[in-house]
């Protein structure tokens, strides 16, 4: 029998990873909410790996319980994810994928383009993907990497808070409101730049990576339910930081009225 695989958290995201790994024959145990991963630690001290699958609110919580045992086990998934985020619970080298692929309940999973994934384990993670055929990539650098979270940032901020003033989906975003959606993603840049310690993003190439991504799946809505708080957070990151952000603002101000 080969290694078992713990995954942490019991959402969506987690059963399609999940069915990958059981499909390569991996047994794989689940952690909830209530489960003490302290325990199951000791009594699973070296899986083949530990993936993280819970929302962005509870990243931090679950790294702040993660047993050292698993520190060089460990896998990331989570949106609005960056380099600042783990290092900041002392892990050095986690296996990060950026997930390309959305899951509603219900539903089968929807590929937009492939999912990027670095680091010690990146290839049981491509493997597991693709044994369901959901597409992946194996990056080769932590710069590549680097750019993969900022782009997906910007992908979700730019459509979610430019969604909460013009609606629709993707392509009519970018049909029909291109200025509102450039300004939207240059704020999102501007914060990205701050949290990654960037001077000189590249504009250009994350607007591209984003159109990317607008042509694997053009009728996506832009505004999710998230959308409203993923607003909220970025702003406080933005006065954080000393950032004018005034499409950001102004998009603040006009749903606070309407609200």
């Amino acid at each position: 029998m080969k290694d078992p695989v713990v995954i942490i958290g019991m959402g969506e995201m987690a059963g399609v990873f999940a069915r990958g790994f059981l499909r390569l024959g991996h047994p794989v145990f689940p952690a909830s909410r209530e489960t003490s991963l302290s325990t199951m630690a000791g009594e699973l001290p070296t899986p083949a790996l530990v993936l993280v699958a819970v929302g962005e609110n509870d990243l931090h919580p679950v790294l702040e319980a993660l047993p050292s045992l698993w520190q060089e086990r460990v896998a990331l998934l989570q949106n609005e994810l960056l380099p600042r985020d783990w290092r900041s619970h002392d892990l050095v080298s986690p296996t990060v994928i950026s997930v390309w692929f959305e899951k509603k309940k219900g539903q089968e999973y929807k590929v937009l383009i492939p999912s990027p994934v670095y680091g010690p384990h990146a290839q049981l993670i491509a493997n597991a993907l693709d044994a369901i055929d959901i597409p992946c990539k194996v990056l080769e650098t932590a710069e590549e990497l680097e750019y993969e979270l900022v782009r997906k940032n910007v992908y979700i901020l730019t459509t979610n808070i430019a969604g909460l003033e013009a609606g629709g989906t993707v392509s009519e975003l970018w049909q029909n409101h291109e200025q509102l959606a450039r300004d939207v993603a240059n704020d999102v840049m501007d914060i990205q730049a701050y949290l990654t310690n960037v001077s000189n993003v590249n504009r250009q190439r994350l607007i591209d990576g984003m159109l990317e991504a607008f042509a694997g799946d053009p009728a996506h809505n832009c505004m999710g339910r998230s959308a409203p708080a993923r607003l909220a957070r970025i702003l406080e990151i933005a006065d954080q930081a000393g950032r004018e952000v005034k499409t950001l603002r102004a998009i603040h101000d006009k749903t606070a009225t309407v609200t």
